[in-house]
């Protein structure tokens, strides 16, 4: 996507990754500084390090995931890293950067920490980011993420940039979407967002790219799906059917 097309998202959304942070994620050396605390499964604050160079990264390894009945074991890292390719594809830029990564607990998701305000998440933040969040509704839909909580929706305080976090029970080929964020039921999708998922599902069904060792063949093409549904639909769907809110919302 060109920097023309991107100027016309919500001013919080990145035009760019940072390109240095991901060469640190990429061939760093990992060090485990602790766990974090609330997590159903094994989640590490790391530390990446390559030369003078370090970033803090949110390490989470294949062999710690806890079994889902829904989900096939050992596949909730590669949905993590699948979640910001989909992200950086459709331009919108707001799931940090996240890497496939051999580290001290084996392989698994590195995700770029981000320094964010912990008081603040999707439910109290102010109504100026409300285009930036139709955006990430448009991508929860399109990913069928089943676990969108308020506090996977972070501030940074320093840039008023907000990013998405935690996507690890996304892209199951049945419908799943749990979610807080149904305020735009009822509204015109963004056109914006639309031309970037119809560009989107025609740059995906021509070449898949990571996505297709990422994901299963059945989910690649429930994604394609989805993704003609959205443009097809052109309005955001009310909650359900079944259980539309994750437990717990924050």
């Amino acid at each position: 996507m060109s920097r023309d097309e991107r100027s016309s998202f919500p001013r919080v959304v990145s035009e760019a990754t940072d390109s240095a942070a991901i060469r640190i994620l990429e061939r760093g050396a990992i060090e485990v500084l602790g766990a974090l605390p609330n997590a159903s499964n094994h989640t590490f604050l790391a530390r990446v390090t390559d030369g003078d160079a370090a970033v803090r990264a949110v390490y989470k390894p294949r062999d710690g995931e806890s079994p889902l009945w829904d989900f096939p074991d050992g596949t909730l890292w590669q949905r993590e890293i699948a979640a910001w390719h989909v992200s950086e594809r459709l331009g919108f830029g707001f799931v940090p950067p996240t890497l496939a990564r051999e580290g001290p607990y084996g392989i698994g998701s590195v995700q770029l920490f981000v320094d964010h305000d912990p008081s603040m998440h999707y439910l109290n933040m102010p109504p100026e980011f409300d285009d930036l969040f139709r955006l990430v509704c448009l991508f929860d839909l399109l990913i069928n993420n089943a676990d969108r909580k308020a506090g996977h929706c972070l501030l940074d305080p320093k840039t008023s940039r907000i990013w998405m976090v935690d996507h690890g029970v996304s892209f199951h080929e049945d419908t799943k979407v749990r979610t807080v964020i149904w305020d735009f039921a009822g509204e015109p999708m963004p056109p914006v967002g639309l031309d970037a998922v119809r560009r989107f599902c025609a740059d995906v069904a021509a070449d898949p790219g990571p996505l297709e060792a990422l994901l299963s063949r059945g989910e690649l093409v429930a994604l394609g799906r989805r993704a003609e549904r959205i443009v097809a639909a052109g309005v955001f769907p009310d909650p359900g059917p079944g259980r539309p809110f994750p437990w717990p919302p924050v």
